[in-house]
């Protein structure tokens, strides 16, 4: 028998506070220059489109795979882009596919474990709630850069 704990935000206003992160982060990859989204570092650190390659492989993906129980292995920048567009347009794809995903979802399925990518077991909750820390470490990232390029970054509340 499933049991539900004490709720404190419901899955709907997850999913709004989820994508109004993704929204945020679509802000910040617009705001780069295509030459320096692909090739500005700082550090050693990957490229904003390496990190974003990252993000794009983990939200819609991870989602799916929990939805549908199938743990399957991360895999990251399977598809070879070269412009930027072709991120947003991927972006864009993705935040319909987590929509449509979700809607899959139920409350009892937050408390279920699922062994995320064969590596991570843990609730699902605190799985979703890692691809959004991630997903904010990541664009504190993007945030240094377009700094460091002279570029104000959009205000990280605007979301």
């Amino acid at each position: 028998m499933k049991t539900l704990v004490a709720q404190v935000i419901t899955p709907e206003d997850l999913l709004k506070h989820w994508q109004g992160h993704r929204a945020l982060t679509r802000h910040v990859i617009e705001a780069f220059p295509e030459k320096d989204f692909f090739e500005f570092s700082i550090g050693g650190m990957r490229t904003f489109s390496k990190i974003a390659d990252e993000l794009l492989a983990i939200a819609a993906p991870a989602l799916k795979s929990i939805v549908e129980r199938e743990s399957q292995p991360f895999k990251e920048g399977e598809e070879k882009l070269i412009f930027k567009a072709q991120y947003l347009e991927k972006w864009d794809e993705s935040t319909e596919e987590i929509n449509q995903y979700w809607e899959k979802l139920t409350i009892e399925d937050f408390n279920e474990t699922f062994n995320l990518f064969g590596q991570y077991e843990f609730p699902i909750i605190q799985n979703i709630l890692y691809f959004i820390d991630n997903e904010v470490h990541h664009r504190g990232q993007g945030y240094v850069y377009l700094r460091a390029l002279g570029i104000e970054p959009p205000f990280f509340w605007e979301r």
